[in-house]
């Protein structure tokens, strides 16, 4: 089966196409990747002397920490310095790692949110972020070329390598804290401690949020902090169907804000104390909110085309810039390396700000979500509220609808644009964006974005209204383009 990376690595399924052998094949087609790049830009190459350094870190996966070990060989013997993680840790620790270390990149051993019989690998940027598409798709011309002419990954023994000093074991967690300690104002937290549960969802994220909290007076609770590589049987998602157990660790008592981390972590969820999910939208607008109001912190916002608008109305109130990106981080990351950005975000819930690495972090804003909340001296569903009174109210929805047949993306995405509709839900529609798939723009501010795959039969949909009933007419109107492409 092809390996292929998509935008933020690549996933298979676990004793499927994701085998140790094909693992190995991916890291060399990654090193051979990177020693061309480093030629390309006159840096040092491991024949110098001056070995180049890559951080290598792995979640809390079926063999993730074997695969991980497997990653520093066949990187040692390719003359790499191999920064190799002691323990699972959250993909935000190893990508802040990468800089700090003066690397030339990062692999993350991680399928993120997706099932448990998932395993990954991402590809970290120097900078700390996602790799950019073309060097993905670079590995992807060395990864076939290597099976063209029948070139095997180069290895070294484990022991040796670590004997020669290719290999070394670190912690990158302390570097980490250090830097969220400059993001967050945890003095703030501790004059008004929160009683917080924190649900790692059996991920990486396990133990970081708990144990920078230690010495702020906060009252943490973890659930699902301990090892379990099978998630429990669920998607380690921290989206409302997922987040049971949390809701019911609020409503035993043991906390009034509930904290929510995916798989490795670069992933927010969150609940009130009445136990309601709020959403990474509302997360994002309340961060922006908190950022200039309270910080009066400046810069332009990012969000993803199929993120709340709700941003975009705080921004007029504030005077603030808006980009809107194709779906996927690495667009909002590409932004905040050349741009004044003070928040970028995608509906998905990986989020990150001014001062942080262009990276999504589930820790970081569950950490600002606390001090949002500390110092409102409110609850996270007073701000809700007053939130949507201000720039609400906004309801949100997402559906996949399976096709019958592949559409192309591109051909279906401006079909959808020819043939827009004068007005969906007694709405008129204003404007239609196709940056990524097809999306309406409403006269009172709702959309409907409707994304084809391009890899499969499916049709995303996305509506965000301002009543429940306007969101159940754009997902119709969304039901009705998915028939009549079937």
């Amino acid at each position: 089966m092809p390996i292929h990376f998509g935008t933020d690595g690549w996933r298979a399924v676990i004793s499927d196409t994701f085998t140790f052998f094909n693992l190995r094949l991916v890291t060399q087609a990654i090193a051979d990747a990177l020693l061309a790049d480093l030629r390309e830009n006159g840096d040092p190459l491991p024949t110098d002397g001056d070995k180049p350094g890559i951080v290598v870190g792995y979640d809390t996966r079926f063999l993730s920490d074997r695969y991980a070990m497997d990653v520093a060989r066949v990187m040692a013997a390719n003359g790499f310095r191999v920064y190799l993680s002691q323990s699972d840790c959250p993909t935000p620790a190893i990508s802040y790692a990468i800089p700090q270390l003066n690397a030339a990149a990062g692999v993350m051993i991680t399928a993120s949110h997706n099932a448990p019989r998932y395993n990954g690998v991402k590809l970290k940027a120097a900078y700390g972020g996602s790799a950019p598409g073309e060097q993905c798709r670079r590995v992807e011309v060395y990864l076939n070329d290597n099976e063209t002419r029948g070139r095997g990954p180069n290895q070294m023994d484990y022991d040796v390598a670590r004997q020669m000093g290719l290999i070394e074991r670190f912690n990158p967690i302390p570097m980490y804290y250090d830097h969220l300690r400059t993001l967050i104002d945890f003095d703030a937290i501790a004059e008004n401690p929160v009683r917080v549960v924190v649900d790692s969802m059996y991920g990486s994220g396990r133990g970081a949020i708990k144990g920078i909290l230690q010495g702020t007076g906060c009252e943490v609770f973890e659930i699902r902090g301990e090892m379990n590589p099978g998630f429990g049987g669920v998607h380690p998602e921290p989206i409302a169907r997922f987040l049971g157990p949390l809701a019911g660790a609020i409503s035993q008592g043991h906390g009034t804000l509930g904290l929510a981390t995916d798989g490795d972590a670069d992933r927010i969820g969150a609940m009130d104390e009445r136990g309601n999910f709020v959403d990474p939208h509302k997360i994002m607008a309340l961060s922006v909110k908190h950022l200039v109001e309270k910080r009066k912190m400046t810069g332009a916002v990012v969000r993803t085309v199929s993120s709340t608008r709700m941003i975009d109305r705080l921004a007029v109130k504030n005077g603030l810039e808006v980009h809107e990106t194709p779906v996927g981080f690495n667009y909002i990351a590409d932004l905040m390396l050349t741009q004044d950005i003070l928040l970028g975000g995608e509906e998905s819930g990986g989020i990150s700000f001014k001062g942080h690495i262009p990276e999504g972090d589930g820790v970081l804003m569950s950490l600002l979500l606390l001090e949002i909340v500390a110092t409102s001296g409110g609850s996270l569903y007073e701000l809700v509220e007053d939130l949507l009174k201000e720039v609400g109210p906004a309801e949100y929805a997402r559906t996949d609808l399976r096709l019958r047949r592949p559409v192309e993306k591109l051909k279906m995405t401006q079909r959808l644009a020819d043939e827009a509709p004068a007005g969906i839900g007694g709405e008129k529609v204003v404007s239609v964006s196709t940056i990524d798939g097809c999306k309406y723009i409403l006269a009172d501010d709702s959309w409907l974005l409707i994304r084809p795959s391009g890899t499969e039969p499916v049709l995303r949909v996305y509506a965000e209204g301002r009543s429940p009933e306007m969101v159940e007419a754009l997902l119709e109107y969304g039901e009705k383009v998915a028939e009549k492409a079937s």
